[in-house]
């Protein structure tokens, strides 16, 4: 029996199957990669020499479902005909209820909202669990999606804010790429050198935070003299709504993930 198939061979299965490779918990004998498609499995044989690939499942120890929403309830009744082991759902927006009606009674099953980042190894990740998740389903989930960036627990009550937030927030982030290269553009620097400039200090920021000595707060302030260029600028940004137009993008996301889950 393989250890692990991964049903979905797009690019959040792909990145799944490079972290697990990379941090030693899988070796490429251990993984099925279902995917249907010829061209995107001679593409994933290229990647990945000597992974097993099939065009529908199998028995499996662990099954992760990373297709389309609308092919979950198709793919989990196959699966469980074939015997998936405990299921592992990124499925965006597909909710527990549907993947557990979809396979035998009692399969352990936990549902996860990853994001982009996972695809270079700093992915954040939620889980929530099933009904006959156990506390080893959900290590085992927290190990596979553990390769590819943070992990945290939440119920699945919380997965729609889980989406606005780190699902989309991306998507927010880029945006802000965007505005600084080219609010660098029109202050008169050349196109690549705001590029090179506005990238690297989000990745500098970004990396300040995560280190966790100090708190957002207390990084912001030390970078803001009073009277200075900096609190100019942060007064600019909150006369025009930067702080409120985040928290209602994050809400706005978080109620469009809830009526997607309910069609």
């Amino acid at each position: 029996m393989i250890d692990l198939q991964i049903i979905g061979g797009g690019r959040m299965g792909e990145a799944l199957v490079a972290g697990l490779l990379r941090a030693g918990g899988r070796r490429v004998v251990d993984v099925r990669i279902v995917e249907p498609d010829a061209a995107r499995c001679e593409a994933l044989a290229q990647i990945f020499p000597g992974i097993d690939l099939a065009g529908t499942p199998g028995e499996a120890a662990g099954t992760v479902i990373a297709v389309k929403p609308g092919d979950v309830a198709g793919v989990c009744r196959i699966a469980g005909a074939a015997g998936p082991g405990r299921v592992l759902s990124i499925a965006a927006g597909v909710t527990i209820a549907t993947v557990e009606t979809n396979l035998p009674d009692g399969t352990p099953v936990v549902r996860a909202m990853p994001n982009t980042p996972a695809l270079v190894g700093l992915g954040a990740s939620a889980i929530a669990p099933g009904s006959d998740a156990r506390e080893e389903d959900l290590r085992w989930a927290e190990e596979l999606l553990g390769a590819v960036g943070t992990v945290v627990r939440v119920e699945e009550s919380m997965l729609d804010a889980v989406t606005g937030l780190s699902g989309s927030g991306p998507a927010y982030v880029f945006l802000v790429a965007e505005a600084l290269i080219e609010a660098g553009g029109l202050c008169g620097l050349p196109p690549e050198v705001s590029r090179a400039l506005s990238i690297q200090t989000l990745l500098g920021a970004a990396t300040l935070l995560a280190r966790g000595e100090q708190s957002p707060e207390a990084l912001r302030a030390a970078v803001t003299s009073p009277g200075g260029t900096t609190a100019e600028g942060l007064r600019v940004l909150e006369d025009h709504g930067l702080r409120a137009a985040f928290v209602e993008a994050v809400a706005a996301a978080a109620a469009r993930s809830g009526e997607l889950g309910r069609n």
